[in-house]
């Protein structure tokens, strides 16, 4: 059925029209939209540049000509390895002996392990052995001159040095003037199996304030 020329759209026409143009508009910005570049973050500023613009100005100071040499590091401290060797060397020599009666009978006092021939005694007393070493033990403690004794005759055992002479005084100096360290050290000799014999020395290398000692050869 035809409609009559001149009549009036319905209003349904309108709003249909009105829908098409707002489609059209919105088609028309939607690929500006899309083609929109995306938002970059803002770049942080380079540190190594920074630096090199705060130090711009700087003026290198000039070369000295002198050698940089690398110093050796120190070697560690082993601190409680020592003090446990330290306490070896004590308890490997004791003081159970009654060196105040020893020291009492003014005896003069010589040790000869059993198997050393007494051709070798003879030999240590007339100082036919050379003296390899020497160690003195004036002014020292019972308990450092024992330390000090037992590392002396543990060098002279890894450099085989079979005669050495232990110094440790009359005693004069001492509470009631007796030979206190005297006794004590010829006491600890007895205890060391790498000790052969030992006697007094003779005046000229000491005397009475002396000791020669015949070591085991450590070959």
């Amino acid at each position: 059925m035809k409609r009559a020329r001149g009549s009036a759209l319905a209003p349904a026409s309108f709003e249909a029209l009105a829908r098409v143009r707002r489609a059209l508009r919105e088609q028309a910005v939607q690929p500006a939209v899309l083609h929109q570049a995306p938002h970059k973050p803002k770049p942080q500023p380079d540190g190594a540049l920074l630096f090199r613009r705060a130090v711009a100005d700087a003026i290198p100071l000039p070369p000295s000509g002198r050698a940089e040499l690398k110093r050796p590091r120190p070697k560690p401290l082993a601190r409680q390895r020592r003090a446990d060797e330290q306490q070896v060397l004590v308890d490997a020599l004791a003081d159970p002996w009654d060196w105040e009666a020893a020291a009492a009978s003014g005896e003069e006092l010589h040790f000869a392990r059993p198997g050393v021939p007494a051709a070798a005694m003879r030999k240590l007393r007339r100082g036919g052995w050379v003296i390899r070493g020497e160690l003195d033990l004036h002014g020292l403690t019972g308990d450092e001159a024992r330390v000090a004794l037992a590392a002396f005759l543990n060098r002279c055992m890894r450099e085989d040095r079979r005669c050495v002479r232990i110094i440790h005084g009359k005693g004069l100096g001492s509470k009631n003037r007796l030979p206190v360290l005297k006794n004590k050290v010829r006491h600890w000799l007895t205890q060391r199996e790498d000790v052969l014999a030992f006697c007094q020395a003779r005046t000229v290398d000491g005397g009475a304030g002396a000791v020669i000692v015949l070591l085991k050869s450590s070959t």
